[in-house]
């Protein structure tokens, strides 16, 4: 029987991280989960940002539904979205890491996946992550150099080191000036506008 994969995606990890790493967030999202899967069968991609203000960054906020308009087509992709509260007069992400870990055990309580792949390098969702182990499920890590926490890549079964090398042919275009975005996290700098494009 083939396992089934569950992937969560982190969005504003993964954008900051395509953002300070290639310079582009253009990435092909279909293309690029089917990488992490392999030959095994995909349950179901969970996608986990802030939505943007409008009234704070109206041209932002454009971009992200420009690119929340891609992810929902992408098959199997279900995208959910955080919100943000002003912290010292700046935006910080509210309840993200939360409604990851909680679907992150949820689903694996409800023995909808056997193994979940996890797209971020947050030290957060190390505790989860055990959690889902002990559950009898594998988990492994999809992560960035220089971005991860050795206590994720401890629990991890298995590890997918996102480099150049892994995106080669996973891009949606040519890299261009102005693409759209998906990030957003913690403090919301202009891409933390929940922007990863074409991703």
């Amino acid at each position: 029987m083939e396992n089934r994969v569950a992937i969560f995606i982190d969005g504003s990890n993964l954008y900051h991280a395509l953002r300070s790493k290639f310079g582009r967030y253009d990435l092909n999202f279909t293309e690029f989960t089917s990488k992490l899967c392999g030959s095994r069968n995909l349950f179901r991609i969970y996608y986990y940002n802030v939505l943007q203000d409008p009234t704070q960054r109206p041209d932002s906020h454009q971009e992200q539904q420009e690119f929340l308009d891609i992810l929902h087509k992408t098959p199997y992709l279900e995208v959910h979205l955080g919100s943000t509260k002003m912290a010292q007069g700046v935006p910080v992400e509210k309840g993200i890491d939360i409604m990851l870990a909680t679907d992150l055990m949820k689903f694996a309580w409800k023995d909808y996946y056997d193994v979940a792949i996890l797209v971020s390098g947050d030290a957060d969702f190390a505790y989860a992550l055990q959690a889902v182990k002990d559950l009898g499920k594998h988990v492994e890590v999809a992560y960035f150099e220089g971005g991860v926490s050795r206590d994720l890549l401890n629990v991890a079964d298995n590890r997918h080191l996102l480099n150049r090398a892994f995106f080669s042919g996973l891009w949606a275009g040519r890299r261009s000036g102005k693409r759209r975005r998906a990030g957003g996290k913690n403090k919301a700098s202009p891409e933390s506008e929940q922007t990863a494009t074409s991703s």
